[in-house]
């Protein structure tokens, strides 16, 4: 047969969202709304020069879109060199496409590695199927012409050939690749704390904002202009309105940066997820290996004839349906040449850990792992070879096999043959990083556990020699197994989920790699799962990211970037936040003492751009890979709500004293307003921390901004000029303020100091 290969087209179904999805959730969100009802209510009253904010709001949501839409395209271009093809026998010749262009009555061509994209009923040839995506069970299916493949199942083993019988766009194979990585977003930290956030200002806002308008309208008696402005101001205090954007800019940055190394991030919180991550788990072959096996040697045992190796090997290389790394390794050693007639084969596969072929006179070669076709003890100089970190495969002679098993002590074996796989080259340093930040590294394989520890130990990964081998292990040991062991080897599929999921129940936050079908339960398991590029269709499919060039050591890059989002957005959002806490307060302080809000919404609104989002964008894109320490949502109002507190004390003092000594209303306003800017400043400040001269340049820009602002345009911002007599006022609540702030931030200074000092 020949092979035609076409061009790939656009996949249908596309791993990122539309444009129309991307404008949707950008501008439909419950924040624009509100403010959108905000902006309406002040152009109705004519108040145009507050209505300044929401072009703000709208140059934001127009950077989002964009930066959003860059990523997009870039993930799209990638995820086609991702894309896995399908082969169908079209007109006696073998055709390439894509699974979402097959149709009903295509015939397709399937092989290890290969996911099933759509219901279809196999004609020819034989299959071992994993199905567990669809039921749950690990254990391999062997299928026969005649029965049922399903979409979404996975060959693990054999070559066949199957006829489809529905047509794909709804294919179940998509929705359950769709279902892994809608399951993975969803564990997204930032989108929880987020909505948690949206869900709160949306229960306050309205009925605050209700009784407050009511209060100024009909129980004060102010003008409608007045009552307007008063509660606008005091409503757009308590909406975070950059953050939201904050974040999505930021992961979508990342995912740029990324691509441009040749990694597809298949949806934005995948950086996230890696970034939280404290524990990965590294398949050996592929990962911290090259993943190019080649044969070193042929060691007889016994007295076997070099001549009959060769022509079992020849055999074996000819009929045999294996398409793995180990089978091409043999394939470029034993060249074409002289073999025996074959009856059946049967093809290797990781839960059986052993192949073989049945010649035409009823005996079968079976080739394997030692410990799976041998009979006692590995010899000496073999475990010397799987010391060293080398593969060791074993090939005998039995007799014609029936079912799905065979007995070493039926097996004459006839040699060994010795494949070994370089480390790759950045492996020892991509390693460090990963101690270096904070994450402990283990390897989980199907190969011999001796062998796996040697490369492990050669990679730099601490503790390697403390190796199990996981044949027999039962699956109750597990728990106790996963948490004293670093390197597992000969792991079935299902044993790997098992582990997984135990250290998730300690605490951890696990990232598995893989690059076969028998990682896929791992991967799903797992709160980020990375596959390789070389790696089979499925894992590529299922996976959060994937590393095309198959570098390994990009993963650097992943977790730097996810861990500058987090971080940076970390300390943005304490400064977003304090501005919600003290206008969510002196709202309903001034519900209970009948006094309007002391802002209007231009103010707040320089507030919004020189305090909060000009800092914020500029340092979400500063590099910090700092270990994540607590959640995201708790650490940021941590941060906020000693400046938050100082500033309502402040308000509660400054209105007390007004009362004693006849202060006026606007004077108030502008005592209490410089205090806010003092104490907000002092919350860039911390955020900035340590300062270097990038953030001192911020913190320097952000101050000087906010009180050119004030200087140059007082009359613009409603701000009158202080009188003399109320100077002292002036000085001794802005020093209380910043007082109250430092007094209240001592805790969470100790308490930094004390995680500095334990890292």
């Amino acid at each position: 047969m020949q092979n035609n290969m076409q061009k790939p087209k656009k996949p249908k179904n596309s791993v990122t969202k539309t444009t129309a999805q991307i404008l949707k959730d950008n501008i439909c969100t419950l924040f624009n709304l509100l403010n959108l009802i905000i902006a309406v209510a002040l152009a109705l009253v004519g108040a145009w020069s507050n209505i300044l904010f929401f072009l703000i709001i709208a140059l934001n949501t127009v950077i989002g879109i964009a930066q959003e839409i860059k990523a997009k395209k870039l993930i799209e271009k990638l995820s086609l060199l991702s894309m896995p093809s399908v082969t169908i026998i079209k007109d006696g010749k073998e055709v390439d496409i894509l699974p979402d262009e097959t149709e009903k009555g295509d015939i397709l061509l399937l092989k290890s590695g290969n996911m099933i994209c759509a219901d279809s009923v196999l004609q020819s040839g034989y299959a071992e199927v994993n199905e567990a995506i669809l039921t749950g069970e690990s254990e391999p299916v062997v299928k026969h012409p005649g029965d049922k493949l399903l979409s979404g199942s996975t060959m693990i083993a054999g070559k066949c050939t199957a006829e489809v019988i529905c047509d794909n766009e709804d294919s179940y194979a998509n929705k359950i690749v769709d279902e892994v990585k809608k399951a993975k977003s969803s564990k997204s930290e930032l989108i929880q704390s987020m909505r948690r956030v949206t869900k709160f200002t949306g229960f306050i806002i309205i009925p605050v904002g209700i009784i407050m308008f009511i209060q100024a309208l009909l129980v004060r008696e102010n003008l409608l202009y007045d009552s307007v402005v008063s509660t606008s101001a005091a409503l757009l205090g308590m909406l975070p309105k950059g953050l939201v954007l904050l974040i999505s800019i930021g992961l979508a940055a990342g995912v740029i940066k990324l691509s441009k190394k040749n990694v597809l991030v298949q949806d934005l919180f995948s950086l996230e997820n890696l970034a939280h991550c404290d524990m990965l788990c590294l398949d050996k072959t592929g990962t911290i290996t090259e993943g190019k096996m080649q044969v070193e040697s042929v060691i007889p045992l016994g007295d076997t004839d070099q001549e009959l190796i060769r022509k079992l090997m020849n055999t074996y290389v000819q009929h045999t349906s294996d398409n793995n790394s180990t089978f091409y390794a043999l394939k470029d050693h034993f060249t074409a040449g002289e073999s025996f007639s074959v009856k059946s084969t049967i093809p290797f596969s990781s839960e059986r850990k052993w192949s073989s072929i049945t010649l035409s006179d009823g005996r079968a070669m079976v080739m394997g792992a030692y410990e799976k076709i041998g009979r006692g003890a590995m010899p000496d100089h073999l475990k010397k070879e799987a010391e060293n970190g080398k593969r060791v495969i074993v090939i005998g002679m039995t007799d014609e096999i029936t079912g799905n098993s065979v007995d070493p002590n039926n097996v004459t074996l006839l040699a060994a043959l010795i494949l070994t796989d370089p480390i790759r080259k950045n492996a020892k340093q991509t390693i460090k990083y990963f101690y270096d930040q904070g994450v402990a590294v283990k390897v989980i394989s199907g190969d011999d556990p001796v062998t796996v520890s040697a490369v492990a130990q050669r990679a730099g990964i601490a503790n390697a020699h403390m190796a199990i081998d996981m044949t027999g292990v039962k699956d109750e040991d597990i728990a106790k197994i996963a948490a004293k062991y670093t390197v597992f080897g000969r792991v079935s599929p299902n044993q790997k989920k098992l582990l997984v999921s135990e250290m998730q129940k300690s605490g951890l936050n696990v990232a598995m790699t893989g690059d076969g079908v028998n990682d896929l339960l791992a991967m799903k398991q797992a709160n980020c799962s990375i596959a390789v590029g070389q790696g089979s269709d499925a894992a590529r499919q299922t996976a959060q990211l994937v590393l095309l060039d198959s570098d390994f050591s990009v993963l650097k890059d992943v977790i730097s970037e996810g861990r500058r989002v987090i971080n940076n957005i970390t300390k943005s959002a304490g400064v977003f936040f304090i501005k919600t806490i003290y206008s969510v307060l002196i709202s309903i302080l001034c519900i209970f003492l009948n006094t309007e809000f002391p802002f209007i919404p231009l103010q707040i609104t320089l507030i919004d751009a020189v305090i909060e989002g000009f800092p914020a964008f500029l340092m979400s894109f500063e590099q910090n890979d700092k270990k994540i320490k607590g959640k995201f949502l708790n650490n940021a109002l941590r941060s906020a709500m000693p400046n938050a507190l100082a500033i309502l004390i402040s308000y509660i003092v400054l209105f007390v004293i007004s009362l004693g000594t006849g202060i006026d209303k606007s004077q108030v306003s502008l005592i209490i307003y410089l205090t806010v800017g003092a104490v907000s400043l002092l919350g860039v400040v911390k955020a900035s921390m340590p300062f270097n001269k990038f953030r001192l340049f911020l913190t320097a820009a952000s101050i000087i901004g906010f009180t050119a602002a004030i200087a140059l345009f007082p009359s613009f911002l409603h701000l009158p000029s202080p009188e003399p007599e109320n100077i002292p006022v002036l000085a001794g609540i802005i020093i209380l303020g910043l007082v109250v702030t430092l007094v209240l931030d001592i805790p969470m200074m100790i308490k930094l100091r004390k995680d500095r000092s334990s890292v």
